[in-house]
């Protein structure tokens, strides 16, 4: 089992989760962004530098994952071409994706778009990243790890 990351729009202080993560429990992690990105010295964590464009690095992740793998992302179309490939998909704000949620969360996704192209005003967004979303991707990696990692 890999993790992969979504790492143009993850949080900084999601990355440095992960990063002990992986030097903790010995599995790969690997970042995939349009950028070029610092990260630790670590025989675990890795980057992979895609060029810019609409998906790119999406792309590129559903193209080398496999079974079993972890995605950390917050796009929703990208976590329900992972769960359709058998990997698994954890938002940074600690929602893991599964195969019962993902069709409602992609159906949702999808008409908020229709209603904002068709010109309806739509006020806010996300709220802000908070110290409880940091603490619940925290919880859910630590039992997502638990459950499927082998530790050293």
């Amino acid at each position: 089992m890999k993790i992969w990351v979504d790492a143009d729009a993850c949080p900084v202080v999601i990355k440095e989760i992960l990063y002990r993560a992986a030097d903790r429990t010995g599995v790969e992690l690997t970042l995939v962004a349009n950028q070029a990105l610092s990260t630790p010295n670590s025989a675990n964590i890795k980057t992979l530098q895609v060029p810019r464009g609409f998906d790119v690095a999406d792309d590129e992740i559903v193209k080398r994952i496999t079974e079993g793998d972890l995605v950390i992302t917050g796009d929703i179309p990208l976590a329900a071409e992972v769960i359709a490939k058998g990997g698994h998909a954890l938002s940074p704000r600690g929602e893991l994706h599964t195969t019962e949620n993902i069709g409602q969360r992609l159906n949702m996704r999808d008409f908020l778009d229709t209603m904002r192209f068709s010109g309806v005003e739509m006020s806010g967004g996300p709220a802000a990243f908070s110290q409880r979303d940091k603490q619940a991707f925290a919880n859910n990696l630590d039992r997502f790890l638990t459950k499927h990692a082998k530790t050293e």
